[in-house]
């Protein structure tokens, strides 16, 4: 049903998960992202200006898909589709996002870290899913068991997932894109060092693609 509308988490390995503070910050910091080769971007709305920021890009920064992520409830997902959002990820599931997925085409990432949560949004039609808390719920392995019984199944970790063990999720075939912050680090941002993000995200990508022509993902 809303099988081809992943097909963007296919443009990049990795996608960045903003946690926009200023909004000022916004359509620069999506920029550099886009120049450093990632153009798949997540807004989480965990800040007063997310909404706008999000919009903001969605005008500003073409080139990009991007999306909404924290959503939680219905009036999260309304607002977030309101503001541009080309995708939703929630760190859960319910009825009620899967059914204004549907509703409005909109491809929703439910979170799913248990064979359970798994099953319930792949037979509600939903093929891809947010595995978080990545760290602490199994990891790598996890991810790695679930591709047994949920052979049709795609995952993007995210949580806990950095630099240093990234590339343990890119590996695994069931693994489309794996999600993170640490391509922005905090200082960076406050001090509008575009230049330098754009540095990290070039590197993110080219380490995945390093391991997915290796034999890793997809």
């Amino acid at each position: 049903m809303l099988k081809d509308t992943y097909q963007f988490l296919r443009l990049s390995p990795v996608v960045p998960v903003m946690v926009i503070n200023r909004e000022e910050d916004a359509v620069p910091m999506a920029r550099a992202l886009a120049a450093g080769g990632l153009r798949v971007l997540e807004v989480t709305l965990r800040t007063a200006c997310a909404l706008s920021a999000l919009q903001a890009i969605r005008d500003a920064v073409p080139e990009v898909t991007v999306g909404a992520g924290t959503v939680c409830t219905a009036e999260d997902f309304s607002a977030a589709v309101a503001a541009g959002a080309e995708f939703v990820v929630s760190p859960g599931q319910s009825e009620a996002l899967f059914d204004l997925s549907r509703e409005s085409g909109v491809a929703l990432l439910p979170g799913a870290v248990t064979a359970t949560e798994v099953m319930q949004a792949t037979v509600s039609g939903f093929p891809v899913v947010k595995f978080f808390p990545a760290s602490t719920s199994g990891g790598a392995g996890a991810i790695k068991a679930l591709g047994g019984p949920f052979p049709n199944t795609h995952f993007v970790p995210t949580g806990g997932v950095g630099p240093h063990n990234h590339g343990e999720y890119a590996a695994l075939p069931n693994v489309i894109a794996v999600g993170g912050s640490w391509m922005l680090p905090e200082e960076k941002v406050l001090a509008g060092d575009w230049q330098a993000i754009s540095q990290l995200a070039s590197a993110s990508v080219a380490a995945a693609e390093s391991l997915q022509a290796g034999g890793g993902t997809q």
